[in-house]
């Protein structure tokens, strides 16, 4: 096995965020490693398009701002460091891939739904984030909050 050094947790702050963090966190403690923690908010301008002729930075800053604050949140329920938290702009697999690059991390991990059918089909970012990624990648399956039944 591998021995990591640092570890880059992709968090998505779902209800599921909890189990990538302490499964980030025990392999760090197994590695002896440091773990970052990272959350990316895609731009407004993504999601709304940019022949919006809206100025959506201040609702782009309350969005940053939440995230940061929730991030943090997270990081306080583990028993184990966490050597700095990202709140990144811009698309989750790009971000990732660049920040594990600037920061030399050896892995990143994050969560995966493991969907099926059409949402398969439509990708994800833990595949999105393996692809292209320059160091090792971990997608841990998280069991889904929501168990409705349909």
């Amino acid at each position: 096995m591998a021995i990591y050094k640092h570890i880059i947790a992709g968090l998505d702050l779902s209800e599921e965020s909890p189990q990538v963090l302490q499964r980030a966190t025990e392999l760090a403690r197994a590695c002896q490693a440091t773990v970052s923690v990272a959350h990316v908010i895609e731009p407004l301008t993504f999601a709304y398009g940019g022949d919006m002729p809206v100025d959506l930075s201040e609702v782009q800053e309350q969005l940053q701002l939440k995230a940061e604050q929730e991030l943090h949140r997270l990081t306080q329920h583990v028993d184990f460091p966490i050597q700095q938290e990202h709140v990144l702009v811009g698309q989750p697999a790009t971000e990732l891939h660049y920040l594990a690059n600037q920061e030399g991390a050896d892995l990143i991990i994050v969560g995966s739904h493991g969907r099926k059918g059409f949402a398969l089909l439509l990708g994800s970012t833990s595949n999105s984030v393996l692809h292209g990624a320059s160091c090792d990648v971990l997608a841990v399956r998280v069991a889904q909050a929501d168990t409705r039944e349909t």
